[in-house]
């Protein structure tokens, strides 16, 4: 493909310079692209030592952890270091009333005690190669969308078949450049992953939902978890007979952390950004999509906040549920204004009106590009209706209304007999007993009920979105009820779907009458219905108008890069391994405010509220800082740090993401974003974009001190900071040693102490008002 040349040359012979921080970037694209901008910002490292294919590199120490997070390998056991969120879900299966491991966090003190979580998995990746011409074979510029995605799969299939791979290796092939370029991915992944240690949510939770996408920060998010292979260092399933696993790199961890304008390497798998949409789509997702997603979680969260304040059970039923909740509830609010705050769809309308002055000067490319943008434009008008409706029907009916979940079993076990008959439905059933036990362990159904007459009543009245209001508006009228909470009761009083012993007693009928009394069920019967309106008017028509979305921008991408040689672009996120880098730094929000990079526990007291399920801190932890007993964690002035700030570009799936320095040593551990940058993932902006880290020192102060688990540190290999990746002016940390008067590398007058006394507060003296989202 013609245009495939173009962007290989243009992506090997660029220099541009993108603003601080900007762009998520391919490791093994550093060294013709980005390791001269790096090294100039202060990195120590050759490209070679962040990624090589023949000898250990830093991406042998990154880590897909379970396919939803970052994590990373820091002992030469396997010892893995993620967030406390990511690994929220592994703890609270651990937890009940008698071991709270929730509250009161958990720790192994050996090998046997490390609990095992079946489904965790623990992704490395092998090698990256580019295989665009592949890919590509066959394609041309006449075929339509379904043509053009037949060959490519065709093509992806016979390049899976005829790729070699080692043993327990796995090929994986996506498109980047919104499907210009493509690359693949071969992996091996370890499916024994095993908790270690987490510290009570009063740490690794501290500032819960109220400072969730905030700075100043003051959380101890993370959690450790293990690696077991099987014989020969080799991928296993469970055994108890399997030994920590060997790893080709870990990350040493820097005792002397950062200061202000430090060099930061962040390394992980980031989910989704969209960079390059158009000035339409941005319109549409400020002015109409996000709007009715914050409405309707933030409806949920004030019913169950209400219900986990009211016992300690509820609370442990919910708190993952809610924290998964409110991540993106207040994402999307953070987002809206700050695509507001930084004028972006001024600079989508500028960058347009660039784009088009280009096509305008040249007849060859207007006629390949000159009908996009008005394209867009009746494409997303066209959309909007849709995609309103289906955000409707996926936060109310997918997302908040739990027992829909079990709705959605059923409808597949009903599925599975048609397609199969009893053996189909066997087969099915006896993956449900898992699913069926876990879902029901934390389901409370007077909880889901007030959920259900809340979100329907939304429903009905959703503005903008006639086909589902209407749908719900007649499910009423047809079935004599008056209102929405009259329909819950209804629903609710006589649904089987609510009660896992009934469920459990129906699926194990015949499947002739478990069938029959299922689609019987009101709770399934009114789904369905609604379902049925959904299928029937809204998934199609979306479907077919968003493929034709999805090419345009294909073709976008492709006159961007042709229309803008001098200009670097960088391949939006899509859960494939990228490095980003930038600086340690502070920023500025709003007029007259200003917030340095680092705090300290000294924040974390200043926050206490003694009782407060979000604000409370341990007894152990208050006692510690009341010695100043720190260890050898404290900086030269004897503060603890707890997070810093970073100018790093990342988005979700960079959580339990490493924060490296620029020789090779971690950090931090990259958690958050500030909320006036969260839009980040749609458009960066240097002056307010910025990542949340946990100080390394932090992490390791509460493994040893808090808890006590100073095995967990012998495993480390702890070094002061200006080392190479040798490790050759590197200390291996003795435990109780003390703490010297000076640590090497830090100067007591250095801007970082002068920054970190202020613990990340203002520099002016005056109370910060938060934005008004809705928050707490």
């Amino acid at each position: 493909m013609k245009n495939r040349i173009l962007l290989v040359l243009f992506l090997l012979s660029t220099t541009f310079s993108l603003r601080g921080g900007e762009g998520m970037w391919l490791p093994q694209l550093l060294k013709a692209l980005n390791e001269g901008e790096m090294q100039t910002m202060g990195m120590k490292l050759t490209a070679e030592q962040i990624y090589s294919v023949n000898q250990g590199s830093l991406k042998d120490a990154i880590v897909h952890f379970g396919g939803f997070c970052t994590s990373e390998v820091i002992s030469d056991q396997g010892l893995l270091l993620t967030n406390h969120h990511c690994g929220y879900g592994q703890i609270q299966s651990h937890t009940s009333l008698e071991k709270n491991y929730i509250k009161n966090g958990f720790w192994a003190k050996n090998l046997q005690e490390e609990l095992a979580n079946p489904g965790l998995f623990a992704r490395f990746i092998v090698r990256i190669d580019d295989v665009t011409e592949a890919m590509l074979a066959g394609v041309s510029d006449k075929m339509g969308t379904k043509e053009r995605q037949s060959q490519i799969d065709k093509n992806m299939a016979a390049l899976k078949v005829n790729t070699k791979l080692g043993a327990f290796e796995e090929l994986m092939i996506r498109p980047f450049y919104h499907g210009n370029q493509y690359f693949s991915f071969t992996t091996v992944t370890y499916n024994d992953v095993r908790l270690v240690g987490a510290p009570p949510e009063m740490i690794g939770k501290f500032g819960a939902d109220t400072d969730n996408w905030e700075w100043p920060r003051h959380t101890g998010d993370f959690a450790l978890f293990r690696i077991y292979a099987g014989p020969n260092n080799e991928p296993a399933e469970y055994n108890e007979n399997n030994k920590p696993y060997n790893p080709k790199h870990f990350l040493p961890i820097s005792l002397d952390g950062v200061e202000e304008g430090d060099f930061t390497l962040i390394f992980g798998f980031p989910g989704r950004t969209n960079q390059y949409l158009p000035g339409v789509a941005v319109k549409q997702l400020v002015e109409t999509v996000n709007p009715a997603r914050i409405a309707i979680r933030d409806a949920a969260l004030k019913i169950l906040d209400a219900e986990m304040r009211k016992d300690e059970k509820t609370k442990i039923q919910y708190a993952s549920k809610f924290a998964r909740i409110a991540n993106y509830w207040k994402k999307w609010i953070g987002e809206n204004q700050g695509l507001i705050a930084t004028n972006a769809l001024d600079k989508k309308a500028n960058l347009e009106k660039e784009f088009e002055a280009v096509l305008n000067s040249s007849l060859t490319m207007k006629s390949k590009y000159g009908d996009i943008l008005p394209k867009f434009e009746s494409l997303y008008n066209e959309l909007e209706p849709y995609v309103l409706s289906r955000n409707y029907y996926n936060e109310i009916m997918g997302r908040n209304i739990e027992a829909m979940r079990i709705v959605g079993y059923m409808r597949r076990l009903i599925s599975a007999h048609e397609k199969n008959g009893k053996t189909g439905y066997d087969k099915f059933k006896e993956r449900l007993s898992g699913p069926i036990e876990s879902f029901y362990k934390n389901y409370n159904p007077k909880i889901d009920q007030q959920v259900f007459s809340t979100l329907t009543k939304m429903y009905g009245n959703a503005d903008g979105a006639k086909e589902i209001a209407a749908s719900m508006q007649n499910y009423l009228m047809g079935n004599g009820i008056r209102d929405y909470e009259q329909l819950a009761q209804k629903v609710f009083a006589n649904s089987m779907i609510l009660d896992k012993n009934k469920v459990l007693q129906t699926i194990n009928q015949s499947p002739e009458d478990a069938i029959k009394k299922i689609k019987g069920d009101p709770l399934f019967k009114f789904a369905s219905e609604i379902n049925s309106t959904y299928q029937d008017k809204i998934a199609g028509r979306y479907t077919e108008i968003n493929s034709e979305i999805n090419d345009l921008q294909r073709r976008y991408m492709e006159g961007l890069i042709e229309a803008f040689p001098d200009k670097r672009f960088w391949p939006d996120a899509n859960s494939t391994m990228r490095v980003t880098y930038g600086k340690v730094q502070g920023y500025q929000p709003r007029d007259g405010i200003t917030y340095n990079p680092l705090t300290t526990l000294d924040g974390v007291i200043a926050k206490y509220k003694p009782g407060d399920y979000e604000f409370d801190v341990p007894k152990k932890l208050l006692q510690l800082n009341a010695l100043r007993d720190y260890g050898d964690y404290a900086t030269a002035d004897g503060k603890m740090p707890v997070c810093f700030l970073g100018s790093n570009h990342t988005t979700g799936g960079n959580s339990g993401s490493p924060a490296i320095d620029a020789n090779g040593n971690l950090v931090g551990l990259n958690f958050d974003r500030v909320w006036e940058g969260t839009m980040s993932d749609i458009n960066y902006d240097p002056s307010i974009c910025r990542n949340i880290m946990v100080d390394a020192r932090y992490i390791l102060f509460i493994i040893d001190k808090y808890a006590g688990a100073g095995h967990l540190v012998k495993e480390m290999k702890l070094v002061h900071p200006r080392t190479d990746m040798s490790g050759n002016k590197s200390s291996k940390k003795k435990l109780n040693k003390p703490v010297p008067a000076k640590q090497p590398g830090i100067n007591p007058k250095s801007k970082r102490q002068k920054a970190i006394s202020k613990d990340g507060m203002p520099t002016k003296e005056q109370k910060v008002v938060p934005y008004n989202g809705g928050g707490r």
